[in-house]
């Protein structure tokens, strides 16, 4: 009756799947253990039904059990299509969610850029007396040497932007059937990704102010900080996606599983370059530039 039923409309009614529950316990399991993790790091303890918990371990198994679930939930996913669930209205239905996350992580990035423009054009608001006190009344703060916008982050910008265009070009290779061109062009932009973030480790390590210094460095780490741990999501995002082009998964008409990660890696180039302007370059006009 199940299957008579299904023929009657475009909809997929999925069988019952343990992964909402899987994960949903993996997740409060992470959550506590980056909590104790905290008390851990702070040189605290805590013990839990006699075991000493203020280590990183609770966190790192509620991770595992995360990544587990994402492994089994989307490769159920792709079973799913393999076997023709996946139907014109699942497929618009799909696109709508990945279009809803996106616009999600677009109003996550706003929080970030609010808190540096609120600090940075407001530095010496005079009802501001403790931000005036640290900043000096001007932006960036008194003391704080920036980095050369055209040093590491326009590289990383160069970067950035071919990457895009490498992971187009896997697209359009995609479309026409091209699978030498679609896996050339993933494997190019899984290589620019990386080399993206090596590039941003070396900027931070060799930054001239900390996170604690200042507003400045809180929230020029925040906002670029979250940008490349989006960066690294893409590019393992981008990888699962060259692994199953490899294998064949992908057809000129059914491919959303690449189409998200190419939208989802675009949102990460856009994020960037309001990024490079405002912080980088905005932010940092005028003010003394620290030496390479």
């Amino acid at each position: 009756m199940a299957d008579a039923h299904q023929k009657q409309h475009d909809y997929h009614i999925i069988d019952p799947s343990p992964w909402p529950f899987i994960g949903s316990v993996g997740a409060l399991i992470m959550a506590i253990g980056g909590i104790v993790y905290m008390r851990y790091l702070a040189g605290g303890s805590l013990e839990i039904f006699g075991i000493e918990a203020a280590n990183p371990w609770l966190f790192f198994i509620g991770l595992a059990i995360v990544l587990y679930t994402m492994f089994g939930w989307w490769s159920d996913c792709i079973k799913e299509s393999h076997e023709g669930h996946h139907t014109r209205v699942v497929s618009l239905h799909l696109r709508y969610g990945m279009i809803m996350f996106i616009a999600s992580e677009v109003m996550f990035f706003v929080a970030w850029f609010w808190a540096f423009f609120d600090a940075a054009i407001f530095a010496g608001e005079a009802a501001q007396v403790a931000r005036v006190e640290h900043t000096g009344g001007q932006w960036p703060p008194v003391g704080i040497e920036v980095l050369d916008p055209m040093h590491l982050p326009l590289y990383n910008t160069i970067i950035l932007l071919l990457s895009g265009t490498t992971v187009t070009w896997a697209h359009h290779a995609l479309l026409h059937d091209d699978r030498r061109g679609l896996v050339t062009g993933l494997v190019l932009t899984v290589v620019l990704g990386v080399l993206f973030s090596c590039v941003q480790y070396y900027e931070y390590v060799h930054a001239p102010f900390a996170f604690r210094d200042s507003i400045y460095g809180a929230t020029f780490f925040m906002a670029t900080g979250f940008h490349g741990f989006h960066v690294l999501v893409g590019t393992i995002f981008l990888i699962v996606c060259l692994i199953r082009a490899a294998a064949g998964d992908f057809t000129p008409k059914k491919h959303f599983g690449f189409e998200a990660a190419a939208w989802y890696w675009h949102f990460v180039d856009v994020v960037w370059l309001f990024l490079f302007f405002s912080i980088y370059i905005w932010a940092s006009w005028g003010a003394e530039i620290a030496a390479h």
